[in-house]
């Protein structure tokens, strides 16, 4: 019994000696390969087993508790962000008015280059020279705008007596009517008018005041003309090093996308330009043709004032076919004005629903909303000027912010190897 107890006493101490011996037996040996070989010594030991990656552990998200709601603070940030931008249009509208005597003779003559480019391109392509080709275009130009306004004052000279002869027997007329049924207007009531206003016209201090405004502005237009066509001329000349020049202004890596999209946008304004004077012809010729067939007085000036009028989308054409309306009203009876103004309204219609989108074309296509928009704002900007500029620059943003956000660089794909 001794015996065996001592026996037992042996095995559990050789166990209890065994066991460090075992765990260090059992972990990989860092101065042995996988095979049991050993190691060189130059070699570092391998790594050990990597250990699991602790499980995520995915909390739920802390309710927002910022005393003001994310919407309000949203909505803040992009406030003061359109603020900015707001003012800084404000202040590039101001600075442009003004800077008007130079921007819109600037503008004008650019409006023009775009219209008058095709041509001395097509002579360089016959063979002349630079210059030589510029000076023709421009003194055309001239030529047409000269012979056309001299026309147009013959015609105005040559009827004026008979036109202010018909328009007393026709404001008599438009008196009487006024004066029967239905309106059934006081003769003494309709002279105290009469008289009112030509007291308004014979006040002296009126007419002078009058007198130097239409001075000032006879300068502000001589100067303005003589800075548009000086203008003119070296946009036809030198356009392609002016437009290097500025490219030249970006930075390196974004020059030959600008320089891109001057060539869209210099597109566009050109069949912008070609397209509008399309238009305005067919709208002088056809209102011309109708004064003619009707006898109205003036009819080819007439024609040629509503051809600049057709500058203005939308309203201008009518505005100044209204003008032929009046004159039919005092030199032929109110039969014939309502014929005129019935072929108005249907020149226009013609023109805003067939010609505008057959000639103008995609490229230059903007919502009839944005148009009228943009020449409200540029009537109130700029007057006539502005109404003018307002589409073009419209067509120019949009043609351009489409360009450039076609040709926006993308970031590489990610491979998913």
């Amino acid at each position: 019994m001794t015996r065996w107890l001592t026996d037992v006493r042996q095995r559990l101490a050789q166990a209890a000696d065994a066991g460090p011996d075992a765990s260090r037996d059992a972990a990989p040996d860092a101065s042995r390969d996988a095979g049991g070989a050993p190691r060189p010594a130059s070699e570092p030991p391998a790594p050990g087993p990597v250990p699991p990656p602790p499980a995520a552990t995915v909390s739920p998200s802390a309710p927002d508790r910022h005393p003001v709601p994310k919407v309000v603070r949203d909505a803040a940030e992009w406030s003061w962000r359109l603020l900015i931008i707001a003012a800084a249009v404000a202040g590039v509208g101001w600075l442009a008015w003004e800077l008007r005597l130079v921007i819109f003779p600037l503008v004008a003559a650019l409006l023009l280059a775009a219209g008058l480019q095709p041509l001395v391109r097509r002579l360089r392509r016959a063979g002349w020279a630079r210059g030589p080709a510029s000076a023709v275009v421009f003194v055309g130009f001239l030529l047409v705008v000269v012979g056309s306004l001299t026309l147009v004052g013959n015609a105005v000279g040559g009827q004026f007596q008979d036109v202010v002869d018909q328009a007393e027997e026709g404001l008599q007329e438009i008196r009487d009517w006024l004066a029967g049924p239905p309106f059934s207007i006081d003769e003494a009531q309709l002279d105290r008018y009469i008289d009112r206003a030509v007291a308004v016209f014979q006040d002296d201090s009126a007419v002078t005041e009058q007198a130097a405004t239409a001075a000032t502005v006879a300068i502000e237009i001589l100067v303005g003309l003589a800075l548009a066509l000086f203008a003119l001329i070296f946009f036809l000349y030198d356009g392609e090093r002016i437009w290097t020049w500025v490219v030249r202004l970006f930075p390196s890596r974004a020059r030959a996308r600008a320089a891109a999209a001057g060539d869209v946008a210099w597109l566009t304004l050109g069949q912008y330009i070609r397209g509008t004077v399309l238009v305005a012809l067919f709208d002088a010729v056809a209102i011309t043709i109708l004064l003619f067939i009707l006898q109205v007085p003036l009819a080819l000036p007439l024609g040629v004032l509503v051809f600049f009028g057709a500058f203005v989308p939308l309203i201008g054409a009518f505005v100044t076919g209204t003008v032929a309306v009046l004159v039919a009203l005092v030199t032929q009876g109110l039969l014939i004005a309502i014929v005129v103004l019935v072929g108005l309204i249907v020149v226009q219609q013609i023109e805003s629903n067939i010609f505008q989108p057959f000639i103008l074309g995609r490229m230059v296509s903007v919502h009839p909303l944005a148009v009228a928009v943009a020449v409200a704002i540029g009537t109130l900007a700029g007057s006539i000027i502005g109404a003018i500029i307002a589409v073009p620059i419209i067509a120019l943003v949009n043609t351009v912010g489409s360009y450039l956000a076609s040709t926006r660089e993308r970031p590489p794909p990610v491979s998913s190897g």
